[in-house]
């Protein structure tokens, strides 16, 4: 059962307690991303990711290294489009530690610019080693093509140009204007009970910052472009994106299955007619991608040069097949057990409790329990998939190609 708590100042808490466990993971999850961002600050709420690492009034960033080693834990954190987590996951005799570190980092870091000036050029080598994995690029080059100005479009990492540009003023000022309490959402699952929900509150309950950029979104435009990258690689790395659909849409759970059918699973249409039909690619899959007012379906493959037309062609006559004859029953039966059994698999560690839990609150804010979720999957039929088939599967999509000598395939545009 998930406690939820509002503190005085707007903050929230989730607590799972899991007693059968002996492990805690705490998340402290801000709605700060790439979306929140400018071309002038791109890629400043990752870098802050890495500060919040770097040093703060009491400890040196290896004494932060150290009070998780030496206690056996686990610390790190990851940036997205719309939402920033900082999170440790340790042995429940440790769980009060470990929210004091993370409560220092959060409150307390001093972002030293000597330190900042060493985490730009580890930045830097991030975006480089970023820049050397095409199969990744390819994606935010399809961003670029669906969303162009939009900041959903920017890079999660920045750019050299902007990641050069930041000074501890800058990230005292973003600290102070994003991460207010109102969009701050700290997240426990494990072995602790309610109580702790007082020492949370004890630590992030009494702070105050006027709240600043979180009222208004700029929904996006979906632009159906089709961009190329030149770039020297043995492969040419092929994205499709469709508009999606928005965060919590009533027809999420359709989508869901429709996505698996499609591209989400070894025995999906992608798979078997891409990989195990044509030997046309090793990697093919689809993805859906939501944001609080927007989403995109996102079908990647990747081949050699000589095979991109008909690894092109392949994608679109199975995608086009798929929405005239939808999916057989025996496919949404075999789907609606995957994803129950998928489900219930990932919930099995206190991370991707704490991880469900945090994500619900600062983007939905509100739990399914596990019997709703499954009774959402149970209800998706037949005529809801292909409802949102007809929706989503248009004409009208976007492709992003990652290509040596910018080769394209004779269908692209």
């Amino acid at each position: 059962m998930i406690t939820r708590h509002i503190c005085q100042n707007g903050l929230r808490i989730v607590l799972e307690n899991i007693p059968t466990v002996r492990s805690v993971a705490i998340g402290v999850w801000i709605g700060a991303g790439s979306r929140y961002e400018d071309k002038d600050n791109n890629g400043i709420s990752h870098f802050l990711e890495h500060m919040l690492f770097k040093g703060t009034k009491e400890r040196s960033a290896r004494e932060i290294a150290e009070a998780f080693d030496s206690i056996g834990g686990q610390v790190n954190a990851f940036t997205s489009k719309e939402y920033t987590c900082y999170y440790a996951k340790v042995l429940d005799n440790h769980a009060s530690h470990a929210l004091s570190i993370l409560g220092d980092m959060f409150f307390n870091s001093e972002f030293d610019p000597t330190e900042l000036n060493k985490e730009k050029n580890v930045v830097l080598e991030e975006i480089k080693m970023y820049e050397d994995t095409p199969d990744d690029i390819v994606h935010d080059l399809l961003g670029e093509a669906v969303y162009e100005t939009h900041p959903l479009g920017y890079p999660i990492l920045g750019t050299a140009e902007t990641i050069a540009s930041f000074t501890q003023e800058k990230l005292k000022k973003y600290v102070y204007e994003m991460y207010t309490p109102d969009q701050v959402v700290v997240s426990i699952a494990g072995n602790v009970d309610d109580s702790f929900i007082k020492e949370v509150e004890a630590l992030f309950g009494h702070y105050k910052r006027e709240t600043h950029g979180h009222q208004t979104l700029e929904k996006p435009s979906f632009h159906s472009q089709h961009l190329v990258k030149k770039k020297e690689t043995e492969q040419a790395h092929l994205c499709f994106g469709f508009d999606g659909l928005p965060l919590g849409h009533k027809d999420s759970y359709s989508l869901i299955v429709m996505n698996n059918v499609l591209g989400g699973s070894m025995s999906s249409r992608l798979f078997q007619e891409v990989r195990e039909e044509r030997g046309l690619a090793y990697s093919v899959f689809s993805y859906h991608s939501a944001h609080h007012d927007s989403g995109m379906l996102t079908v990647y493959a990747g081949t050699g040069v000589d095979q991109l037309d008909s690894l092109y062609e392949t994608l679109q006559s199975t995608l086009v097949k798929f929405k005239q004859n939808g999916m057989t029953a025996k496919e949404l039966m075999h789907t609606k057990e995957q994803l129950k059994g998928n489900l219930m698999l990932g919930l099995e560690s206190t991370n991707a409790r704490m991880s469900r839990n945090g994500k619900n609150e600062l983007m939905l804010n509100r739990h399914r329990t596990m019997d709703e979720m499954i009774e959402r999957i149970d209800s998706v039929s037949l005529e809801s998939v292909r409802s949102v088939a007809d929706l989503v599967l248009t004409d009208d999509f976007a492709v992003s190609l990652i290509s040596p000598n910018e080769i394209k395939p004779k269908s692209f545009v």
